[in-house]
């Protein structure tokens, strides 16, 4: 009867509190230079060291600026947020990977794509898009600060037991849409409350049919639908990716793990609290018109009508008037001024391949200023020996350093007050990309073709 959550949430309890939380055995903590210094300094405080300290990797991201990452960081705070992280590292006995170090990146794209990520383990991080590494078989989530310290000084944490959900897409998804609209259409329809309390697990044909980079952007936006966490079962797409890689298992080593995480699936009489149907053939290129991930439609829409009942229709307004849009309205051949490829939703290879796809033989609209960002160093490195970077170049795009970028408005690339960003990022809050930004979601196909249109333009028609 077990599903594959409980499996994994099962063989990692330690002790459970009657009525209470469960006390979680955690085999890996990430930690970024944002939420971790209050958590070093309690741990300093009461003089404590962290318990298993080779579990712990330490990279800055969110601050970084995507440009001169070899000179010191001009904005004050988060210079000194990135400097406190490498001292604490430091101080603790730390894995530590700094700027301009090979291994720095997201570090949501760099735990899966060094193999620190494995099927199997629970993972957390003090940020809500943690549920990323769900997608190679784990249990992972984000965490507060006070849990941090938590699971620094016990390599445990106090967790109540989520509910599970599982939501299966059937079918196989048309030509030009990807995993990122998959799942801004899953939130479009479940509202951005609709898995809180659960866990969920992503089934069925058109989830199989994704690779490892496309199931990484599904989990990476199960938050933002309330869920606690994404995941999808590790299977031989999922083998493949790791096998070889730099902290993965070897030899005998790899043999016994490979046999455990085939038995990381839920059981076929598996019972969840709740299940979701979808058809991949309903889901085409999506876009967000509102200021929360579930306000999405597919591109050829038109932005739905105000709601009826007083409290929807104020907040719907509102939001609406931010974006300076209208009910009833197209969103296509609207004019945008700023493109963002990147954040650890879409800063992975596969999404600068399917950006340069649209934009081969093509070129940048004069409208437009385009970031394109990796996720790490290793994914700006595959872009140069793909020659990716010499399609953009000719194309007038250019490939700035790794790190979280126009995702959120804490380092230098901020996008200006009243201007229209069409982005790959996972939250489009208002005033998360600078303030009074307006931000339209998008995968990195449709976020391509409105730099060379500038314009929203639907990507299936430069295919």
């Amino acid at each position: 009867m077990n599903t594959l959550f409980d499996k994994i949430w099962n063989a990692h309890v330690v002790q459970e509190v009657n009525e209470g939380p469960t006390q979680l055995y955690i085999d890996r903590l990430y930690c970024h230079e944002v939420t971790s210094p209050q958590a070093f300094e309690g741990m300093r405080q009461r003089g404590l060291k962290c318990f298993r300290p080779e579990k712990i990797f330490c990279m800055p991201d969110h601050n970084t600026p995507t440009e001169n990452q070899d000179k010191p960081i001009r904005d004050e705070v988060s210079r000194q947020q990135v400097e406190t992280l490498e001292k604490n590292a430091k101080d603790f006995g730390l894995n530590h990977f700094g700027l301009m170090h090979p291994k720095n990146g997201i570090i949501h794209v760099v735990g899966p794509e060094r193999g620190l990520t494995l099927p199997g383990m629970t993972i957390v991080c003090g940020d809500s898009h943690t549920s990323t590494h769900g997608a190679m078989g784990a249990v992972a989530f984000g965490i507060g600060t006070s849990e941090v310290e938590m699971v620094m000084a016990s390599q445990c944490i106090l967790q109540m037991r989520p509910k599970t959900m599982r939501i299966n897409i059937e079918g196989t998804l048309g030509k030009g849409v990807s995993a990122k609209d998959m799942a801004l259409y899953i939130i479009a329809r479940l509202t951005t409350g609709g898995a809180t309390g659960y866990f969920v697990e992503y089934a069925g044909q058109a989830v199989r049919e994704l690779s490892m980079e496309g199931r990484l952007t599904l989990c990476n936006l199960s938050i933002e639908m309330g869920a606690r966490g994404g995941m999808i079962a590790p299977d031989e797409k999922t083998f493949a990716y790791l096998k070889g890689k730099e902290y993965a298992p070897k030899g005998e080593d790899w043999e016994r793990a490979l046999a455990y995480w085939k038995t990381l699936k839920s059981e076929d009489d598996a019972v969840f609290d709740k299940e979701v149907y979808f058809d991949a053939s309903d889901i085409e290129p999506m876009i967000t018109y509102g200021t929360n991930p579930g306000m999405g439609m597919g591109i050829t829409q038109e932005i739905p009508a105000v709601p009826e009942d007083e409290a929807s229709r104020q907040s719907f307004q509102k939001s609406l008037d931010y974006m300076g849009f209208q009910a009833g309205e197209k969103l296509l051949g609207k004019p945008v001024d700023y493109v963002f490829l990147g954040a650890c939703t879409n800063g992975r290879i596969e999404d600068f391949r399917a950006f340069a796809s649209i934009v081969k033989g093509r070129h940048k609209a004069d409208n437009i200023v385009a970031w394109l960002v990796p996720g790490s160093w290793a994914v700006k490195q595959q872009i140069e020996a793909e020659g990716l970077d010499k399609i953009l170049k000719e194309a007038g795009f250019e490939i700035r350093q790794p790190g979280c970028s126009a995702c959120l408005a804490m380092n230098e690339d901020k996008i200006p007050a009243g201007k229209y960003a069409v982005s790959t990022s996972n939250r489009n809050f208002e005033g998360r990309q600078g303030p009074g930004s307006r931000t339209l979601l998008a995968s990195p196909q449709t976020a391509a073709a409105a730099a060379v249109c500038g314009r929203i333009t639907d990507p299936r028609s430069l295919l």
